[in-house]
């Protein structure tokens, strides 16, 4: 059998934290401890936050911490077109809608809605998408993305469990409740997800399942609040022929507060912790991996 693929995948759009740092420390020691291999993607999609200096950064710290990892680097933004040849495999299957709505017409549905009872949410607390854009037809939707109208393309999620059975994935870790073992997806949890918009051929959710399939990822270890995001992951794998990655993931490092870090938090930043005189070692400690 070939050795096991781990990875680690941040986004470029601020300086790592003690959190990142966990992530990566137990990938790479997970990756040495089966006499597996660490690859190290940079998740760069997002063009308006994303910046050369933040990847810079991520490569200095990760290299302080005495993390090795295989190169080439794996950039998103140098792979688009991986990404619309998934996409277009979705919308041949008839999955895939554009919608028009922007945001701030979207929260304005919303709150119509909700105006009559509780309004369906995502587990990260985002309302479903709550207009017609299914029902448009479709001569008005070639109109409307010829005259320029911003869009992002939903998958019809209701329309894709149709074509799946019996969703699982093989969970080594934890998540939020627990859950372990043989976990069971549920994508409808999410409503119609975004895979892409008209100024970006892709999503989070997709280009994920796309890279993880071409690097040939065998052991996805990421934090809980990435659990439920599981669910639609095993959804676009099966739909688009993927092999599916054994998952682990983990507790998440928090603040004094019990709140999630963020790449503004210099209290927890690596460059800030290193400057103040932190060592990898201690770094190691800080994040129980002493």
């Amino acid at each position: 059998m070939p050795p096991p693929v781990f990875r680690f995948a941040p986004s470029p759009n601020g300086y790592l934290h003690l959190g990142h740092a966990y992530s990566a420390l137990l990938n790479y020691d997970l990756a040495r401890r089966a006499g597996g291999r660490l690859l190290l993607r940079i998740e760069d999609i997002d063009t308006t936050r994303c910046r050369p200096e933040f990847e810079a950064a991520i490569v200095e710290d990760l290299a302080w911490l005495g993390i090795e990892w295989e190169t080439p680097v794996r950039r998103q933004s140098e792979h688009l077109t991986d990404y619309r040849t998934a996409l277009e495999k979705l919308s041949a299957l008839g999955l895939v809608y554009p919608a028009f709505e922007s945001r701030a017409e979207i929260a304005k549905l919303v709150a119509a809605r909700e105006a009559d009872g509780p309004w369906p949410r995502d587990p990260d607390g985002a309302p479903f998408y709550p207009g017609n854009a299914k029902s448009l037809p479709a001569d008005e939707r070639t109109r409307l993305i010829e005259s320029g109208v911003p869009y992002a393309l939903r998958l019809d999620v209701a329309a894709a469990c149709q074509r799946v059975s019996s969703l699982t994935w093989n969970e080594l870790g934890e998540g939020p409740e627990g859950e372990h073992g043989l976990v069971p997806a549920r994508p409808e949890a999410w409503g119609d997800v975004i895979l892409a918009r008209k100024e970006t051929p892709t999503s989070y959710h997709l280009s994920v399942v796309v890279d993880d399939a071409l690097q040939e990822v065998s052991e996805v270890v990421r934090g809980q609040d990435l659990f439920h995001a599981t669910s639609v992951h095993r959804l676009l794998q099966i739909l688009l022929g993927l092999p599916a990655p054994t998952y682990r993931h983990h507790a998440l490092i928090r603040d004094a507060a019990g709140g999630k870090l963020s790449k503004s938090s210099r209290s927890t930043g690596l460059r800030e912790l290193r400057a103040a005189g932190a060592s990898p070692a201690g770094i190691r400690g800080l994040v129980g991996l002493g």
